[in-house]
């Protein structure tokens, strides 16, 4: 079923105005070391999602998350542009076992930063972005209402910091990275309202303003990069991505915790660079 023309009217405007910025990096961007990643996870989730049930579900999660990372030519070549893909599946259950939970998700960010390096090997990055995600979470005994869908689009705070030193021969790099959604434009139904009322037009208040107030989510990554050869880096780490919300009567939260392994790739263009100008990992 679809939903109200009110939220997909709102979500086409902010996507519009948001992805203005996307154009001027485009245009923008110069030649350096670009960095790719693939990771995949797995790891523990906890949720609740009182439109479905008042019950807290706990189950496991598998997830992936699909990186760029290169620097433009903003402010002297110290604005970098990472963009983020990002796809979860998790199975829960009720502590009675009696009920099971299926969800996911796929998400996309595009951040941009600025860099500093106070001191050598250190490289500190602030900055922000723009995002939108869209999932389903299906009840096992969901009733008349069986599945909860879930639309949003963000403007997030974002910080990173990254470290490189060496040890036992290697070139080993730790990164940590934290975003934050501020402000927003999210899908929910009202407590007790059906889609199919949604999808019949009868539909009132389903776009919401989200913030931090209403809508406390917190992405964060932990990561070490292992050098494997020249051009290969194996990364390891541990994400844990919180996504809360309380509106319209309906209380969500969904919390979970993932190992994480996958590879890294660096590329270079054909142009010639300085090495200061590349974003190390």
């Amino acid at each position: 079923m679809t939903v109200s023309r009110r939220l997909l009217t709102s979500i086409a405007i902010t996507l519009a105005i948001l992805s203005m910025p996307l154009r001027l990096v485009a245009q923008s961007a110069g030649d350096s070391i670009r960095t790719h990643s693939f990771v995949l996870g797995i790891g523990s989730s906890h949720q609740l999602d009182t439109y479905l049930s008042p019950l807290n579900y706990t189950g496991y999660q598998v997830s992936f998350v699909r990186e760029t990372l290169r620097m433009t030519r903003l402010a002297h070549r110290r604005v970098s542009f990472q963009t983020l893909w990002q796809g979860t599946f998790s199975q829960t259950s009720n502590i009675s076992g009696t009920a099971t939970d299926w969800g996911g998700h796929i998400g996309y960010d595009a951040l941009w930063h600025y860099n500093w390096t106070p001191v050598k090997g250190l490289r500190l990055m602030a900055g922000g972005a723009i995002g939108a995600d869209a999932g389903v979470l299906y009840n096992s005994r969901g009733g008349n209402n069986p599945a909860q869908g879930r639309v949003c689009v963000d403007l997030s705070a974002s910080v990173m910091a990254i470290y490189k030193f060496r040890l036992w021969g290697l070139d080993l790099g730790v990164r940590y990275q934290a975003n934050m959604p501020v402000a927003g434009v999210m899908f929910s139904p009202q407590f007790g309202q059906s889609y199919y009322e949604i999808g019949s037009g009868y539909a009132d208040g389903n776009a919401c303003f989200s913030y931090p107030g209403n809508a406390f989510s917190l992405w964060q990554q932990l990561t070490m990069d292992i050098p494997l050869g020249k051009y290969t880096v194996m990364r390891v780490g541990y994400l844990c991505d919180i996504r809360q919300s309380h509106v319209n009567g309906i209380k969500v939260h969904d919390r979970s915790h993932s190992f994480m392994i996958g590879f890294v790739k660096h590329f270079r263009k054909v142009k010639k660079v300085e090495r200061k100008t590349s974003v190390i990992l």
